[in-house]
């Protein structure tokens, strides 16, 4: 049970999977149905017979009772957004990506009106070094999607995470740690799977126009948007 209503699994598949495949929408931000999950976003969590878990690594069980949208739940999603807005530099309204981002559509899905923490404000480098691909760092909220396709799919480990606490950062793997010394191409899966505006491709600003985008036109939680991402 999910909220009160009877959700089918496959054998092995994990609680947000199943919900997904359903049509039923559980909070996430590092998960992606093409890779393998981490549970490090931690947005997806839920109750599961009382007890806290992650969604996205949980398997589905019979006669598991699964508690996601409740308001104790939806109140410490608000506050995880609100510390990935502040802890990074998400200017909306100048991002290429609004209308696009993952983080926007689920702020704005969860209600998230204003941020009661101070913004951080940091000062981080934009990497315009490569001759297609511009990746700024401001954005990144280390979902480490692009560390994992880098890995399974392009089989080039251009990206990993380092560093810890506050510290903790995406880096390049190439001896400058610049993006134009690595063979990473515009065709690379690494290219095309950051959820907000960390990684974008260059000359494409704008191609389809706010209010016509994802976002724009259905919010994260319709069921068809949902398998789209």
């Amino acid at each position: 049970m999910l909220d009160g209503v009877a959700v089918d699994f496959i054998p092995g598949e994990t609680i947000l999977s199943a919900a997904r495949r359903q049509g039923r929408y559980i909070p996430h931000l590092c998960w992606h149905p093409d890779f393998d999950p981490q549970g490090s976003c931690r947005l997806c969590v839920v109750e599961v017979n009382g007890r806290s878990g992650s969604a996205c690594t949980l398997r589905a069980s019979a006669g598991a009772v699964v508690e996601s949208d409740t308001d104790e739940l939806n109140d410490q999603r608000r506050t995880l957004l609100q510390m990935l807005f502040v802890e990074g530099n998400h200017f909306c309204p100048a991002c290429e990506k609004s209308g696009n981002c993952l983080l926007q559509a689920t702020a704005y899905e969860m209600n998230m009106q204003d941020v009661r923490f101070e913004e951080f404000y940091p000062q981080r480098p934009v990497d315009a070094s490569h001759p297609d691909i511009l990746l700024d760092f401001n954005r990144c909220i280390l979902c480490e999607l692009c560390v994992r396709a880098s890995h399974d799919v392009d089989h080039k480990d251009l990206f990993a995470i380092a560093g810890y606490g506050i510290g903790t950062h995406l880096v390049i793997n190439s001896e400058s740690g610049q993006l134009g010394d690595t063979n990473m191409a515009l065709s690379d899966r690494a290219a095309d799977i950051c959820p907000v505006g960390a990684i974008l491709p260059k000359r494409r600003g704008f191609v389809t126009p706010i209010g016509q985008r994802r976002y724009d036109l259905h919010r994260v939680s319709d069921p068809n948007t949902q398998e789209a991402s």
